[in-house]
This record gives C-alpha cells, structure tokens and sequence, in this order.
C-alpha cells in the first residue's frame, strides 16, 4: 500500500474483482483490446461471479454501461465533460473524488483519487445491480453509502428473475408471484434473487394429466409495466385473446387493451403498483386452478344464489298480475340493500352480505348482450373468490339496459 489513498503497485490492480479502489484504472487496453470490467459478487457471501457488471463503451466513448449477463444495457453514466459524468449528477464541482480521464493510442481509462488522505473509499459493482461509491467513516467503523446508480433498484435488469415482483419500498426488494415460489431458495435468503421463481403447481398441459378435469386459469393483476417483447395478436375480445393463450401451453400470461399481447416462456422485471403510478395495466397470469384460493363460505354462497331462483322462470306474473322479470327484481333488490331476501328460506339467512353481493355482481355481468363485455371464465372464478374487484359501474349499466330490453319486450307483447 503506497499511501491512504490505496494505491497499489502489484499486477492484481489490472483485475480489480468488484471493486474500483482509488489509485486504480478502469477502461480499454486499445492493443489488446481487453476491457477492464468490475463483476458483482453472486451474493452477499459468495465472491463468485454474478450477473452484473460496470465496464466502459467498447466503442471508445467516455461513458460507462451497467451491463446484465455481458447482453443488456440497462444504465449509463452519460459521457465525461470534463469534471463529470452527465448522468450523475452527485459530482459536481466541489466532489470529494478527483476523476481523471486518458485517451491516447494505446487505451482510454479513468482513475480517481481522494481529495483528501485521511479518506478512505471504494467504489462497487454491488450484487443488486447498482454502482455504489463508499467511504469509511472511522467513528462508527462503518462504511457509509455516498450515491448509487440507478437509484431505483428495480431499474436493475432483471434483479428479481423470472415470474417475480420487484418493490423499491418493500423489504425483501423482491418476492415471487402468486402461485411461485423462489427457484432457489438458499440464494433467495442471501438476496441473490437471479434465479427467479417457479411454479409451485405445474400446469395441466405440461403435466399431460388429466388435472380431475380442471383446466388452468388466469389470475389478474395491476402492475406498473407490462412486460417486454409480447407477441401481438387480431382478438375481437378479451375472450378471444385468453383463449389463444390457454391454447397454447407456452403462453405463460396475456394482457388485451388496444389489442392481444401474449408473452410465452419466462416474464421479467415486473413491478408492484406504487402510490402515485395510478391504476397500472391488467396482466392476466396463468396458473394451475388449483393455486386460486378456495372456501366453504364462498361456495355456499354460490349454492344459495342458486337455490334463491330454483324453479324461477326469467319472467313470471305476480300477485297484482304484472310480468316481473327475475334479473331486474334480483339487481334492484341489491340496489336497495336487500341482498339477503334472494337467498333461499332453507338457507336461514346464513350467508355474508359482501360474498352475495359479488356473486350478485358476477351474474349481472354474465349475461350483458354483447358477449364482448362479458368476463371470461377465469375472471368469473377470481370474482367469486374475491381475488378480483367486481365492477359496480358495469352492475349498473346492466340494470339500465336490461330495464330498457324487458320493458320494450312487455310493451310489444302487450
């Protein structure tokens, strides 16, 4: 060691592992063409190579790339004007750290050194994804973090592999969706999330079994960002679009707006909604129907739906000898609050006000007119089970235009 500054003299500084140290040299041999690349660790414990690493434009620029797996970009630093990278803005004139910037025949390189020889640094391609610079604080023994790039973890390729969540205010960052669970589970703990998650349930048609007659499902969820590189497709519907994707078994999950997008194989980087992103975008995810929750109670509300309109027709007279039509009196009741006076007398009122008016809901929507707007099956499970929010404005548009049908039907066969 030369002085505090950390210089050293000895060859292994040409290979500086995770870790940039000041005094070192980070950048492009032009000769040999070998390019100096700081590799994260696997983990916190493990010093093996990890997926992520910081190495200089190959191209001969004076900017650095965060680069995923030796493939994919995913941040830059911007290029050097003098005193600092664009892109970061933290160095400003007065920074602690003097970089300096080489370009000549043979290579282009930075180094940087310490303002002052009492502090001690080390700048790290840490195992998250992120560029961290670091200083020693002597008092609390302890080293402090400075800046990081990019700020946003989650703007790490990747960072949580396949079939997860990423979360910059959650602890732990990533977690697997539901119905998944970590690939790895000892890497897991140790926060090395690059092997993602898998299925906890294999679906019916990889398993070539019968799965006691059950077909997979698709379960919605609001993300912040759809996933890259779907396969578009012409679907007349959201049904038409789900029923490609079930279809097919290497269709993993489908989203329909302005048109069909199917993902096949394994989906990355999806992010949890936060506050101030809005309602996010639908993704419908496949998934074995074993792994959508279950109950007794919402199942015997189903069956006291049923019973209440055993032996009903559609229409029917009443005492007064006016044509009462079943759906219209069923939505009013709900309308009213009287939920409960739909439900077969056997049943003894046993059932929960908030499950009837869901499944209440669910029916409406299933027989709109225009099949368009009705929900496909999955969706259909997920609302009874209380996965999905069932839609009061579309209850509401059901009354209007059913009231309107029926009473137009009334009039002409009167």
């Amino acid at each position: 060691m030369k002085d505090s500054n950390w210089v050293f003299s000895n060859q292994s500084f040409d290979h500086p592992t995770d870790t940039w140290l000041p005094g070192g040299k980070l950048g492009l041999n032009k000769v040999t063409g070998e390019n100096q690349v700081l590799y994260s660790w696997k983990n916190s414990e493990n010093p093996a190579r990890g997926v992520f690493s910081l190495e200089m434009d190959s191209n001969g620029s004076s900017q650095y790339y965060i680069v995923w797996n030796r493939s994919i970009r995913y941040w830059t630093s911007g290029v050097w004007n003098g005193q600092t990278f664009n892109l970061v803005p933290e160095m400003t004139a007065n920074y602690i750290y003097n970089f300096s910037y080489v370009s000549n025949d043979k290579e282009n390189y930075f180094t940087y050194t310490a303002m002052h020889s009492s502090l001690i640094s080390r700048f790290v391609m840490d195992a998250s994804g992120q560029i961290q610079q670091l200083t020693w604080l002597e008092p609390s023994q302890q080293w402090i973090l400075l800046w990081s790039r990019p700020s946003d973890r989650c703007e790490a390729y990747s960072l949580c592999g396949a079939f997860s969540f990423c979360s910059q205010t959650a602890l732990p960052f990533c977690s697997c969706l539901q119905g998944f669970t970590p690939r790895s589970p000892i890497d897991w703990n140790l926060n090395d999330w690059s092997a993602g998650c898998s299925r906890r349930t294999p679906l019916q048609c990889e398993s070539n079994s019968s799965g006691n007659g059950q077909r997979e499902v698709f379960l919605m969820m609001k993300v912040s960002n759809l996933p890259e590189n779907p396969q578009s497709l012409a679907a007349g519907s959201v049904q038409d679009c789900e029923s490609a994707c079930l279809n097919n078994c290497s269709c993993t999950a489908y989203a329909y707006g302005s048109q069909c997008s199917l993902w096949y194989g394994d989906i990355f980087d999806l992010r949890h909604l936060s506050i101030d992103v809005g309602d996010g975008s639908p993704l419908y995810i496949r998934l074995a129907a074993s792994e959508l929750p279950n109950s007794n109670g919402k199942k015997r509300v189903v069956i006291g739906i049923i019973a209440g309109v055993a032996g009903r027709r559609n229409s029917e007279h009443s005492e007064d000898e006016k044509i009462v039509f079943f759906p219209i009196w069923a939505a009013s009741r709900m309308a009213e609050g009287e939920v409960i006076s739909l439900l077969d007398s056997r049943l003894e009122g046993n059932a929960v006000v908030e499950e009837l008016q869901r499944a209440l809901r669910v029916a409406c929507w299933c027989i709109q007119d225009d099949e368009n707007h009705r929900p496909s099956m999955g969706q259909v499970v997920q609302m009874l089970e209380g996965v999905l929010d069932s839609d009061m404005v579309t209850f509401h548009l059901f009354i209007i235009s059913y009231s309107a049908r029926k009473s137009k039907a009334v009039r002409e066969a009167s």
